[in-house]
């Protein structure tokens, strides 16, 4: 099956035809794990408070637990009964007009509403001399004022941010229900490829498919589970399709989509319902999408910057929206040299972002103020495409634009 007899798929209408096909993902199961694990999950049902937080009254200060109505009239002197250390059971009461030594987070002894912070007593022999009265309830942290028992703490579907995990861990829990990761497997293709360290054979090269589109799943919150390649053969493609099908939740393959000899994806995929055909895009033309066994397989030529602007510009906005991550970001930014583009195909050059040197705070990255061509549009360069940080985005109506004209670029 192909696209369409007449026109090319337009990108738009590709990666909305991706995204419906990755939607079911979000419905995968939730799974148990330890807390600490479970940072950068995504909350499967919303989490309730076992306990109340604070559990006990205690002090928020290290000072001297009193009764405001003995310290109202300061400077008062008042004798230290003993001191209670943060663990301490807390059991003894606050005798009448005297003050007990507390640590941050001790228990406040029964008695006692308030608690004078050390900065404003005097020490005086056993006695302390208090020089600024305090009112009920100062420096003091009662139970459940941050959450009660039963009381939600965190929602259903939360991407778990280290506050959440200090939050699930402040309460006692071990584990949490999250949703299962994405599980990915990667098949790429073609008798040339041989795998890193080997010597290359006349006509062979580097199979760097598999590991970046491996990187490029995990870094966009998907589990690899599997990173295979096969040669020409539909009967060894297909034994590693059946596998890749069983194991993850999607497959992407790269390499046999076009329309020359030894295509090996679309001769298997084709006939079992696979659709494949042209983009209006550059690189990436080629494109290839099935469902095998209920699982999509997103086949991407295989062209090394064809399949990593693939990957960025069809499948990487909805696996980060599955994955909780924040959106790919982009910028409209003038560029900084002239450039051609094909009539008829949306073009994605590689660029480098140029930055301002006047960030808004210390803590911000500096806003992109340009961007500058650095790589030609050959989707065999993959050296020059390490060498970018975002891709500039040429719309197909587009064949010619000027120094300085504004474009919109998508951050890498």
């Amino acid at each position: 099956m192909s696209f369409a007899t007449t026109s090319a798929r337009t990108v738009d209408a590709h990666r909305e035809r991706v995204t419906e096909m990755l939607r079911p993902l979000a419905a995968r199961p939730a799974e148990q794990v330890a807390v600490p694990a479970a940072l950068g999950r995504r909350l499967a049902a919303e989490v309730r408070s076992p306990i109340d937080l604070p559990v006990f009254r205690n002090s928020a200060m290290d000072g001297y637990a009193v009764r405001a109505a003995e310290v109202l009239v300061a400077p008062v002197r008042l004798p230290v009964a003993g001191v209670v250390a943060a663990g301490a059971a807390g059991g003894d009461p606050l005798p009448p007009g005297a003050a007990l030594k507390v640590m941050t987070g001790a228990p406040i002894p029964p008695g006692a509403d308030c608690v004078v912070p050390v900065e404003d007593v005097r020490v005086d022999g056993a006695a302390i001399i208090v020089e600024r009265g305090r009112a009920a309830g100062e420096f003091v942290r009662e139970a459940g004022t941050d959450v009660r028992a039963g009381a939600a703490l965190i929602g259903a579907g939360t991407l778990l941010r280290p506050r959440h995990i200090a939050a699930l861990a402040a309460v006692g829990l071990a584990e949490v229900g999250v949703l299962r990761e994405i599980r990915a497997a990667v098949i790429t293709t073609g008798d040339e490829l041989v795998p890193a360290a080997s010597t290359l054979a006349p006509g062979q090269i580097y199979d760097s498919n598999g590991v970046a589109l491996a990187a490029a799943l995990t870094a966009n919150g998907v589990r690899v589970v599997s990173v295979a390649h096969s040669t020409d053969s539909p009967d060894e493609f297909r034994r590693l399709l059946r596998a890749a099908t069983e194991a993850a939740d999607v497959v992407f393959t790269s390499g046999g989509v076009s329309k020359g000899d030894f295509e090996v994806v679309r001769e298997v995929l084709a006939p079992l319902g696979g659709e494949f055909g042209s983009v209006a895009v550059q690189p990436g033309g080629p494109q290839g999408w099935s469902v095998v066994h209920g699982i999509p397989v997103l086949s991407f030529p295989g062209n090394p910057v064809s399949t990593m602007v693939s990957f960025e510009i069809f499948a990487r906005p909805a696996l980060r929206e599955l994955a909780g991550l924040s959106p790919v970001e982009s910028h409209v930014v003038p560029l900084g040299d002239a450039i051609r583009s094909p009539a008829g195909r949306r073009q994605f050059l590689r660029g480098r972002v140029l930055r301002s040197t006047t960030p808004d705070s210390a803590l911000s990255t500096p806003a992109p103020v340009a961007v500058e061509v650095i790589s030609g549009a050959g989707s065999h360069l993959i050296a020059g495409m390490a060498a970018a940080d975002a891709l500039i985005d040429v719309p197909a109506e587009v064949t010619a634009l000027p120094e300085g004209a504004p474009v919109r670029i998508w951050l890498l």
